[in-house]
């Protein structure tokens, strides 16, 4: 039984959170770990804990993400491994939504996904290897009032990867979808002390990322659901 071997790792909408664990983990299993968002200078801490390289990207500019993928080639190495982790939100009673504010929070969350993606593919393709790992939400299958944009978003970037698990799969890429069902714990958020493991650790959620990326190929996970005890599903 074969385990898949992976070597760089690419991390867009990279923060606090999620995304630091992840490239914690990635490094701790050996990988070169490069990481992505719009404003870098909050992962100085993490890139020096992590030997991590920090790249600015708004992965919404199809250029911006193609020129990415080109520095963390030359500076990285081509990576074999991308977590698309971006989204954002647009709150507010259906009738009061600002239509660019709507337009931006899609593209963040579903179409900067594409871009992100489709660069990986290109690069993972000629050798049959690589996985594509997208983080949902719990918007991801069910829309919330109030919450219409991101639900738009993400029931988008999950129809993405479903669509690319079937093109791809049998092309040697891995494709995952994620769906975080609740709230993950950080420093700023922590569970009330009669509710002990009611938020997502952050880490454990890494965990289960790294476990799927470790599956053999005649068991490929395409989607995963993560929730606390809590959560009502």
């Amino acid at each position: 039984m074969e385990v898949p071997k992976y070597n760089n790792a690419l991390i867009v909408g990279a923060g606090e959170g999620l995304s630091a664990s992840l490239a914690r983990l990635f490094a701790r299993q050996g990988l070169r770990v490069a990481l992505a968002a719009r404003g870098i200078e909050k992962l100085g801490a993490l890139c020096a804990e992590t030997g991590a390289r920090a790249f600015a990207c708004d992965a919404t500019d199809a250029d911006e993400v193609d020129r990415l993928f080109g520095l963390v080639e030359r500076e990285v190495g081509t990576p074999d491994v991308v977590v698309y982790n971006a989204s954002a939100r647009a709150r507010g009673a259906f009738t009061d939504l600002v239509a660019a504010e709507v337009a931006q929070a899609i593209a963040v969350s579903a179409f900067g996904g594409f871009l992100v993606a489709q660069q990986a593919v290109k690069r993972m393709l000629p050798d049959k290897h690589g996985a594509m790992l997208f983080t949902g939400a719990s918007a991801s299958v069910k829309g919330y009032a109030q919450s219409a944009p991101f639900a738009m978003g993400k029931f988008a970037l999950r129809g993405l990867a479903q669509s690319m698990a079937r093109e791809l799969s049998p092309q040697g890429i891995h494709v995952a979808h994620f769906v975080i069902d609740g709230g993950i714990r950080s420093s700023a958020r922590s569970e009330p002390a009669d509710r002990p493991d009611s938020m997502l650790d952050p880490d454990a959620i890494a965990l289960s990322y790294w476990n799927v990326l470790q599956q053999p190929r005649s068991a490929w996970t395409w989607e995963i659901e993560l929730r606390p005890w809590v959560e009502r599903f």
